[in-house]
């Protein structure tokens, strides 16, 4: 293998890799959305249903927190972007020297942490109603108005930064020959800077509903008594989720492929316009057709979605979803009927064996004493016979001293002694 190839080889493994680590989870959790079980998961696989989508609509808490995300999104948006334009466009007018400093402001609510924001515009608020004596009905105390107070304070600068980056490209010519052709700022600004602008702000709206519509930092603090979408999911995280989260993620994601379809869409003609390549639509040939569209990502997105669709369908055919639900719990609870019953024949072998080992030691200890591996040393017919072979071994030894005469006895030697004097 060359050292090409092999590099060729990791390139594409990691990619896989890479690709895999990153829409995952998202492919994992959109397939556990059709599953009827009642907590989100992939295996075991019980019914495919889509009552989970149901489930979704008719969480009134869930749909509520919906609603005001939307709210506090667009409303992100009406405020963060003319902020961003606005600080976009006069930082491009500040000298060398200002310019750093008041970049390096503009931008230091996004260093900020969230939970900081949250509860300093939480108590701001709070003290500007103190001062102007209002009550907790006013909307210093509104949970909606501080949401989007709180969240415009970093998403601005996010917008800005957006327009920063278009305005580099803009060149500076196109405003002198403006101005001296007798145009005003106003008419510079609507017909010149603002139709240059226009991908950026759109960019900068999407960014900043995005933003907005999943932070949960600054809003868990603001959001007072009411509750967004981030919230209420945090909410069932901690006590107990079902799979219409899945569900919910599920549209999200065909949401977001739809709005980067219809955008890839309208950059294509965009483009095509602007390069002056519209043309009629000429008969398609089968033998370009494959290699042309199938190298397109729109057409391949397209596909596969249709595959999914025809897929979808042809399952739900005929298909009754009670019934799979029946089969399933009837399956369950014959599985937990042979787990139970294999259960009490193991128990039950476990007490035939100590009843078993229980009755050997009863046997062993009824055994006839002189069986045991210790030869019944310690038996008492064992002593009293060692007590005899005692008496018999003196017997013994009587009937040697009258044997030998006792001659080896003291007064027998002082006689021998006696004799020889």
């Amino acid at each position: 293998m060359s050292s090409a190839t092999f590099l060729r080889l990791t390139i594409s493994f990691y990619i896989f890799l890479f690709f895999a680590y990153l829409f995952g989870p998202l492919i994992v959790m959109s397939i556990t959305a059709f599953n009827s079980a009642g907590f989100p998961r992939l295996s075991p696989w019980d019914c495919f249903s889509t009552e989970w989508f149901g489930v979704l609509v008719n969480d009134a808490r869930m749909m509520s927190g919906f609603k005001n995300s939307l709210i506090i999104g667009i409303a992100v948006v009406f405020v963060s972007v003319p902020i961003g334009l606005a600080g976009a466009l006069m930082l491009s007018q500040l000298s060398d020297r200002v310019r750093p400093v008041f970049y390096t402001l503009t931008i230091s609510t996004i260093l900020v942490p969230g939970v900081v924001l949250g509860i300093s515009t939480l108590i701001f608020w709070d003290r500007m109603g103190v001062m102007f004596n209002t009550g907790y009905e006013s909307f210093f105390y509104d949970g909606i108005f501080l949401t989007i107070i709180g969240q415009s304070t970093f998403i601005s600068a996010y917008t800005m930064l957006v327009f920063i980056s278009r305005l580099q490209r803009f060149d500076s010519v196109l405003e002198e020959a403006a101005l001296d052709l007798g145009a005003t700022n106003i008419q510079y600004f609507r017909k010149i800077l603002l139709p240059f602008l226009k991908p950026a702000i759109g960019s900068a709206a999407v960014l900043a509903f995005l933003a907005s519509f999943e932070n949960y930092n600054t809003t868990v603090f603001t959001i007072v008594s009411e509750s967004t979408l981030t919230t209420v999911l945090a909410s069932k995280v901690r006590y107990g989720i079902n799979p219409s989260i899945s569900a919910l993620a599920v549209i999200i994601i065909g949401l977001t492929l739809t709005a980067a379809f219809i955008h890839e869409v309208l950059k294509r003609r965009e483009h095509a316009r602007n390069n002056e390549q519209i043309k009629e639509e000429r008969p398609i040939k089968l033998k370009n057709y494959s290699r042309k569209n199938f190298s397109n990502p729109i057409s391949v997105m397209v596909l596969l979605i249709f595959v999914a669709g025809l897929g979808t369908a042809w399952m739900a055919k005929g298909y009754d979803v009670n019934q799979c639900k029946i089969d399933v719990s009837r399956e369950k609870r014959k599985r937990q009927e042979e787990l139970t019953q294999k259960r009490l024949v193991e128990m039950q072998k476990k007490l035939e064996a100590q009843q078993s080992t229980s009755g050997s030691s009863k046997s062993l200890k009824k055994s006839a004493p002189g069986t045991d591996h210790y030869g019944s040393i310690f038996a008492p017919k064992n002593l009293e016979g060692q007590v005899e072979s005692t008496k018999q071994k003196e017997e013994i030894t009587e009937t040697e001293k009258k044997q030998y005469q006792n001659i080896f006895a003291p007064t027998n030697l002082e006689s021998q002694v006696k004799s020889e004097d």
